[in-house]
């Protein structure tokens, strides 16, 4: 054992299978809560009727606030202990991993209560204006109890490579509040026949809902693994002292960088929230109403859509940190490297596809979630956005990358930059482009981001970009054959079935049929699944008939 552990080679086809197995579970979490939280819309925005694009940008402005002040609720302690669980396990110091979970309960529970109060009472501070956010803030608020202490203990399951609870719970989390969500505007719109702004402050209050049922269960997770964690604290070597002070101390310091970089997409939405009708209003004469439909469809409407495929980064990040944190402590440069080189390719492997996917289907895949309304306009932003996607995962993944090798400093210096570079582009972007303006401006922020970390990355381990660019070859003539096939499914089936809801839902399944099954069978037959996904694929390769 001790010569198999030793050796690199071995420990690099370990790790890729932790990061598969973990990106695994964490992405099927994350999509089958991504697609509950899009698909909710379809009933919802029925519901609404007229008053849809305006309780949809309400709904909008209202989670761009709360996510900010989740964010800081939350501190970054689950990312945090996530990654200092995953090096004193490395150590085999399970028992400083445990005290480090209840001392960062102690963190995650008072600063829940503090953001929770100032979000609260602080409401009308935060509106800019619009006296409609009060309550949907305060609805808001009392999630905000709750989440920060299910994240914390998602981040300590994740910290001991144990995915499932974390992925399992969050889509409880999401089935509860769109059940939750579905009911409560059928009753006050329909049944009712109440306020709108009633209707989207309940639809919000349902974060609190499906977070107390998250949470309960990574209680059961917890209950039924008790004694699996007491088995690794008995037999730790229980060689290092830790003082309760220093163990405070290494958690903020590492959840400070998580705070702000965790919160960059959420940054930038909100520059665009606020600044947005401000520009709009200098460019020409809008109403509030109109320019709050716009939002609606760059900020709330298409966002839902894309955030579904930037999940999948997402996961990945999720599962690179504890893993890369492994290897950093152990000082094996050459596995970092591999690494890096590993969550790139996984990257490219499951966003290229699904960015050019969604583009070729944005027509009528914006039809079945929203509807006529604005139809057009609101599937070219879609199909734009599906391309800024990539940017925005690609900062999602590299931004993770950092932190999981400790350069949370420079990581978030180079956000900075790509923040400053938002700020300056904005105006004449928005004024000159419109709608399209910000999403612009947030593709030019985050790219300038990415190009300055992977640029540190490969600097100090060194990235393998001939075995990166070889294998993004195969991935891009694919993805592009995959979004040519797409595009003329969504052209016949159009023109064969027509534009409604239905016949929309029905196009898009087909274009994702088609074009799936060619870029699953690419992959496979050319045996480039193999080389990213690992030898695992090979068992969906017989079941497929693929040689």
């Amino acid at each position: 054992m001790a010569a198999k552990s030793d050796n690199p080679g071995n420990q690099s086809v370990d790790a890729q299978e932790q990061m598969v197995a973990g990106s695994a579970w964490m992405t099927a979490g994350s999509i089958f809560s991504r697609i509950l939280g899009a698909v909710y819309i379809i009933p919802w925005s029925i519901w609404f009727g007229t008053f849809f694009l305006q309780g949809n940008a309400l709904y909008g402005k209202g989670y761009n606030i709360y996510s900010f002040f989740l964010i800081a609720a939350i501190a970054g302690v689950p990312s945090a202990i996530a990654k200092q669980v995953a090096h004193y396990n490395a150590l085999n110091e399970y028992g400083i991993s445990v005290r480090l979970y209840q001392r960062g309960l102690v963190i995650a529970i008072g600063t829940g209560v503090a953001i929770a109060a100032l979000m609260f009472f602080g409401a009308s501070l935060f509106t800019g204006g619009d006296q409609n956010l009060v309550p949907v803030l305060h609805s808001l608020a009392w999630a905000i109890l709750i989440i920060p202490t299910m994240s914390l203990t998602r981040g300590y399951f994740q910290g001991f490579q144990q995915m499932a609870p974390s992925a399992i719970s969050q889509f409880v989390e999401q089935l509860a509040r769109v059940i939750y969500m579905l009911v409560t505007a059928f009753l006050i719109m329909r049944v009712l026949k109440g306020n709108w702004v009633t209707a989207v402050s309940q639809s919000t209050l349902a974060a609190a809902v499906g977070a107390l049922c998250g949470l309960l269960i990574l209680g059961v997770y917890y209950w039924r693994r008790r004694g699996h964690f007491r088995s690794l604290v008995q037999h730790s070597n229980n060689q290092l002292v830790v003082p309760a002070n220093q163990l405070y101390r290494e958690i903020v310091t590492q959840a400070v960088p998580f705070i702000v970089l965790g919160a960059g997409i959420t940054i930038f939405q909100l520059i665009d929230q606020y600044t947005f009708a401000p520009i709009m209003h200098a460019a020409g004469h809008y109403t509030d109403a109109y320019l709050n439909d716009l939002f609606a469809l760059f900020g709330v409407n298409a966002n839902k859509i894309i955030m579904i495929t930037i999940s999948l980064s997402s996961a990945l990040a999720i599962t690179v940190v504890p893993l890369l944190s492994e290897a950093y402590t152990r000082g094996n440069k050459r596995e970092i490297s591999s690494q890096l080189t590993n969550a790139f390719l996984m990257f490219e492997f499951v966003m290229i596809p699904s960015a050019l996917g969604m583009s070729a289907v944005a027509l009528p895949l914006n039809i079945v979630f929203y509807g006529h309304a604005q139809e057009a306009l609101g599937a070219s932003i879609l199909a734009f956005s599906s391309y800024l996607s990539i940017i925005l995962g690609l900062y999602t993944v590299v931004s993770a990358l950092m932190q999981g090798i400790s350069q949370n400093k420079r990581a978030v210096k180079y956000f900075l930059v790509g923040t400053v570079v938002k700020f300056v582009v904005q105006w004449p972007l928005v004024y000159f482009l419109g709608t399209f303006g910000p999403l612009v401006a947030t593709g030019i922020g985050f790219l300038v981001t990415c190009y300055l970390i992977i640029h540190s990355l490969n600097y100090q381990f060194g990235i393998n970009y001939a075995t990166i660019a070889k294998r993004t070859n195969g991935i891009l003539l694919s993805s592009i054959i995959t979004f040519g096939l797409a595009r003329a499914v969504v052209w016949a089936g159009t023109w064969l079935l027509g534009d409604n809801r239905i016949m929309s839902f029905v196009v898009v399944a087909l274009a994702a049929l088609v074009g799936g099954y060619f870029y699953v069978y690419t992959m496979l037959h050319s045996r480039l699944a193999d080389d990213i996904m690992g030898p695992r694929v090979a068992g969906l390769r017989r079941r497929l008939h693929i040689r």
